[in-house]
């Protein structure tokens, strides 16, 4: 599978994800499932998504102490996920137990490192005692996560030429607050639409509401596929 997009399964029971999920196609996108998705349904859930041909994007931003981060990394991958997700600012000890805990597993899934949330702002980041701006927040923990080992990180589009610069082509960035054009940004700060992310560097694009939240969910992913020139 070529295609760069990742739909955001952002739903609160499992009917209206798997709902959404046979009304596109495993073809054209990979689908993400988040904190609350997952805690009220579950692996289960994540399965069900394997039977209908999706890679799933296990996006639960594990932070906590290298040993818990580490077994919980382990069970997505047994859980067969394509990708899962760390938070880069439980350091680098936290970081390279995760890598440790899957290296040499047949399907290992990409691991990937939060960096920024792209809903945080300046004044947010003070708020929590950091006085760099999210860009250099955002460069300083993407080069902790690649000393640790990891495979890339969440950024947002701002953010991915520099990144692509430092980090070089093998370092995967994902990249969520895509938005069509016209679209609200909604809770996002630092947003994007896919082919300005696609131009700055982004490997992967998470969209959301600009597909499932439109009347024909599957003709949305056709038309942002269409507006997109897909790796070979």
């Amino acid at each position: 599978m070529t295609t760069p997009i990742i739909v955001a399964l952002d739903h609160a029971s499992a009917a209206h994800a798997l709902d959404l999920a046979r009304r596109l196609s495993p073809s054209l996108c990979r689908v993400k499932v988040g904190k609350e998705l997952f805690t009220r349904c579950g692996p289960e859930l994540v399965e069900n998504l394997h039977r209908l041909g999706f890679e799933v994007f296990l996006d639960l931003k594990f932070h906590d102490i290298p040993n818990t981060v580490a077994g919980a990394v382990r069970a997505a991958a047994d859980l067969g996920v394509w990708m899962v997700n760390v938070h880069a600012s439980g350091g680098s000890r936290m970081m390279s137990a995760a890598v440790a805990a899957i290296s040499g597993m047949a399907r290992r899934p990409l691991l990937i490192g939060v960096t920024v949330l792209t809903s945080m702002s300046d004044q947010d980041l003070l708020e929590v005692g950091c006085s760099a701006s999210p860009g250099e927040q955002v460069m300083r923990l993407a080069a902790l996560a690649a000393d640790s080992g990891l495979d890339g990180v969440v950024c947002s589009a701002l953010e991915a030429s520099a990144l692509r610069r430092a980090q070089g082509d093998n370092f995967c960035l994902v990249t969520p607050g895509i938005r069509l054009a016209g679209d609200e940004s909604s809770d996002q700060r630092r947003v994007a639409t896919p082919a300005a992310a696609l131009a700055a560097g982004s490997d992967y694009l998470v969209i959301g509401r600009s597909i499932t939240a439109a009347a024909d969910p599957l003709a949305a992913l056709q038309r942002v596929s269409e507006q997109l020139v897909l790796p070979a």
